[in-house]
């Protein structure tokens, strides 16, 4: 079936009739059937009779000789930020205050793959507002680790994630401010780009930090997301940072011989990084160097500000996008209020969650009268220094090695106590976000526990095909992405 099939080699069987639409929707949705309501994956869910007429139809014109696009009948996933036009699909970004909210257009990205006839199944549960990482901060109740349930499946994506590695859907598209689709990647076992930011148009995505979104895509192989990537990517009109230039090439076959690749000594030396994480990353620069790769271990000071530049910036700039949310505009409206003022108040109390109001609420303290230039004026400063830094790094390397997280999937409830502790599961992924460079997970040696270990590959701004043909190359020599939890999947491909 599907699940051990690269979607090139789907789209290829579907379009020779060898592998029915109809048939891989039938898959997807049995899957969803067993696990949908124990995972809390869907957050809307196209009916299964709709979404399998939408395949039939997709065979129908295959069979009269119709030519297709290069998605043809792949159930794909849509994070609940990015906006569908679908009146069975809903955009609530996890949050109370939009509700059931119906966006009146599509994304972009949505666009993109509807026009190479893939069939988008549903919109997934994540952090509300994108601000989290486990999927804990959701209004719909978190989602779950297929490889444990009682584990968290990172975030803010983790319903993406969690639809690829239950096999829910083939293909899933989420957003990365600071680690968003590569963490959830790692933590549930499959692979997350975030790509160059400007490279993947960000129209109808809903904003978090807008300097520091980019939409990405997640699926079960580097491959995959190649694949996706050559699909979504492109410059738009209709948005303002979208790049205007032609990416550069990269071979279908990347060849490891030659690369050099820093790893900061910072990503393997901390005592807080899991040891079996650290194992993970030292297993891949072995295999790295037995290939004829350089592998240098280098320090870098900046990486200490990383984590406070980050939260500055996506505070301060989470509390300017969020000012829409007030009641009037969108969502849920608190009736018989005195004032506007009250309005406001009753409205945002009521809907918004409690990380979403403390990030409003510190966001709105560094961009106030008197502490602008001390806060947000000082991270600005500091993020434009960070970027020079990496630019010089990328001169003498072609990539930057390490894990995404410090550590594999944590229990359910285990940080919700200390945001500090939340906030530094980012301390390895933010860094491409703060950099606009792109930055791809993948599976590697899981933990003694079975857990999934992700690791991350960083690259030259613009140079996203390079990145994702060296990713696909060490996925053809370790095969970790195609380990699939037991829970879910009946036996081991």
């Amino acid at each position: 079936m599907p699940f051990d099939l690269s979607l090139i080699d789907i789209v290829e069987r579907i379009k020779s009739g060898e592998l029915r639409a109809e048939a891989v929707m039938e898959a997807v949705y049995s899957q969803i059937n067993q696990y949908n309501s124990s995972l809390n994956v869907y957050r809307s869910l196209l009916p299964r009779e709709i979404a399998i007429s939408r395949a039939r139809i997709i065979d129908e014109e295959i069979s009269s000789g119709k030519t297709l696009g290069k998605l043809a009948g792949i159930p794909v996933s849509i994070k609940d930020n990015i906006c569908i036009k679908d009146p069975e699909l809903s955009n609530a970004c996890g949050s109370q205050i939009l509700g059931e909210y119906h966006s009146p257009y599509n994304a972009t990205v949505v666009e993109k793959l509807l026009q190479e006839d893939a069939v988008i199944i549903g919109t997934t549960n994540m952090d509300e507002f994108a601000m989290g990482s486990s999927t804990e901060n959701s209004f719909f109740s978190p989602t779950r680790n297929p490889w444990d349930t009682e584990r968290v499946p990172g975030g803010s994506s983790g319903g993406a994630a969690v639809s690829i590695a239950s096999g829910m859907a083939l293909l899933a598209l989420g957003s990365d401010t600071g680690g968003s689709v590569r963490q959830p990647a790692s933590m549930c076992g499959v692979s997350g780009l975030k790509p160059s930011y400007g490279t993947v148009s960000r129209y109808g995505l809903v904003a978090f930090g807008s300097s520091l979104d980019q939409i990405g895509c997640l699926a079960p192989s580097a491959a995959d997301c190649r694949y996706a990537f050559s699909i979504i990517h492109g410059h738009d009109p209709h948005e303002s940072t979208s790049a205007k230039l032609k990416l550069s090439a990269a071979p279908d076959v990347a060849k490891l011989s030659g690369l050099r690749v820093c790893l900061p000594d910072e990503y393997v030396a901390a005592e807080s990084f899991d040891p079996d994480v650290v194992r993970s990353v030292h297993e891949l620069e072995a295999l790295l160097q037995k290939h004829g790769a350089t592998v240098e271990r280098r320090s870098l000071d900046f990486l200490k500000y990383v984590i406070p530049t980050y939260y500055v910036l996506a505070f301060a700039e989470a509390s300017s996008n969020l000012g829409r949310f007030d009641g009037i505009r969108y969502g849920i409206r608190k009736q018989d209020q005195p004032s506007l003022k009250s309005l406001y108040t009753s409205t945002r109390k009521k809907g918004f969650g409690v990380e979403v109001k403390r990030r409003i609420m510190l966001g709105t303290f560094v961009l106030s009268s008197g502490y602008y230039d001390q806060y947000y004026g000082r991270a600005l400063q500091v993020r434009a220094w960070m970027e020079k830094q990496v630019a010089l790094l990328f001169e003498e390397f072609d990539f930057i090695l390490g894990p995404v997280s410090p550590f594999p999937a944590f229990k359910l409830g285990e940080k919700n106590e200390d945001p500090l502790a939340m906030y530094l599961a980012d301390i390895c992924s933010v860094l491409a976000n703060l950099t606009r460079t792109p930055a791809i997970s993948i599976p590697g040696r899981p933990t003694s526990d079975g857990l999934p270990v992700g690791l991350q590959l960083m690259g030259r701004r613009f140079e996203d095909h390079n990145l994702l043909a060296t990713a696909s190359a060490i996925q053809e020599l370790t095969a970790f992405h195609k380990l699939r939890p037991e829970k879910v999947f009946a036996t081991k491909p």
